[in-house]
């Protein structure tokens, strides 16, 4: 039983230090997600809404120092609860996602591992066996070094933590995993192999065949039955190739500019999910970053998922004079967490990304 304690302990301890610090490589990401799970056709809870960002740090903290503290045997009894606590939410918050096909993907390890919910179910229902065996064992975890040096690891692993959340909320996610890093190019990104797997979809025809109604099903093709058609209800059995980047578009009421803007050289783009949102500070700096990157021969262009008149509200507010396009808002918090946010592209080939607090930081 020792033996099986301490094997699990190791186990939990580091998966929930991996999980949460990926997370907490990224807050802003995570609490995009909680979102998701606020919403009203998920668990109806739009009134955490505002407070997602702040239970995201929060839980992605917590979720690192139990780790730790796991690992030291920092408060045992207070420790195996917590995780006990804590992995039987997850277990009924990833098993309602996937049993009502709510939400794709459930964040466990943020961008660096997509997980369907199914996946993320069984990932959550092993973790809770061994949270099970740690608490039937609980005798069995002592520190591994003395009281005042367990503290004392205990108290550096919630500050290093609660520091580098901060950090990179402050800045951009140290690790970048998705399809828009620096390096990256997004024409790429949005690329579909000619060889990549197709999606495997089941079509239900309805028929009324002799006043009896029955359903029919195929790959796609059209039933040879002789009967009146009903209805057809689509399924997708398995997914096909999904790329990297599905969503992105630079648009304007004249046309989809798009393929020309990810073919110019020497671009700024200026990124804001939502101009009414932006950050003051942030936007008041924008004037003398449009006024350096011209004299240096960039163009400058802006995305947001803002209106017209947003648009026109804000250039005349802090005296911008760059044309503001159109793009999904989900996509725009997927390319940058930050609002507002800078990007110079080079023919769709991300040269640079920062964060607003660190325009100075563009080299051009």
């Amino acid at each position: 039983m020792k033996a099986l304690v301490s094997l699990s302990r190791i186990f939990v301890g580091v998966l929930f230090i991996i999980s949460g610090f990926i997370k907490l490589n990224d807050p802003l990401g995570f609490s995009y997600k909680l979102q998701e799970y606020f919403g009203a056709d998920v668990l109806n809870l739009p009134f955490l809404d505002p407070y997602a960002l702040g239970i995201s740090i929060f839980v992605v903290v917590f979720e690192v120092v139990l780790g730790v503290f796991l690992l030291i045997g920092y408060k045992p009894k207070f420790t195996i609860w917590s995780l006990l606590l804590m992995i039987v939410f997850f277990t009924f918050l990833t098993f309602y996602s996937a049993y009502f096909d709510k939400v794709k993907d459930c964040g466990c390890f943020g961008d660096a591992l997509k997980l369907t919910p199914w996946e993320s179910f069984t990932k959550d229902l092993i973790l809770l066996f061994f949270i099970l065996i740690l608490l039937v064992g609980l005798k069995y975890i002592k520190p591994v070094f003395g009281k005042l040096p367990t503290t004392i690891l205990a108290l550096l692993g919630f500050i290093i933590s609660l520091w580098f959340g901060y950090h990179v909320l402050m800045h951009l996610p140290a690790i970048d995993f998705r399809g828009y890093a620096i390096g990256k190019n997004i024409t790429e990104g949005m690329t579909i192999p000619e060889d990549a797997p197709k999606p495997v979809v089941e079509y239900a025809w309805k028929f009324n065949i002799n006043g009896e109604e029955r359903v029919i099903k195929t790959n796609g093709s059209y039933p040879s039955v002789e009967g009146e058609f009903i209805s057809v209800d689509t399924k997708e059995i398995e997914k096909g190739y999904e790329p990297p980047i599905y969503d992105f578009s630079i648009e304007s009421d004249d046309g989809d500019f798009t393929e020309q803007f990810l073919n110019e050289e020497n671009l700024i783009v200026i990124v804001s999910y939502s101009l009414e949102k932006i950050e003051r500070e942030g936007a008041k700096r924008l004037k003398a970053l449009l006024e350096n990157a011209i004299k240096n021969g960039y163009k400058v262009i802006g995305l947001t998922a803002s209106g017209k008149e947003t648009k026109q509200s804000i250039n005349e507010t802090y005296g911008l004079s760059f044309e503001w396009y159109l793009c999904d808002e989900k996509a725009l918090k997927t390319v940058v967490r930050s609002n507002p946010g800078i990007l110079e592209l080079d023919k769709g080939t991300v040269i640079q990304k920062v964060h607003w607090n660190d325009i100075e930081d563009l080299e051009l």
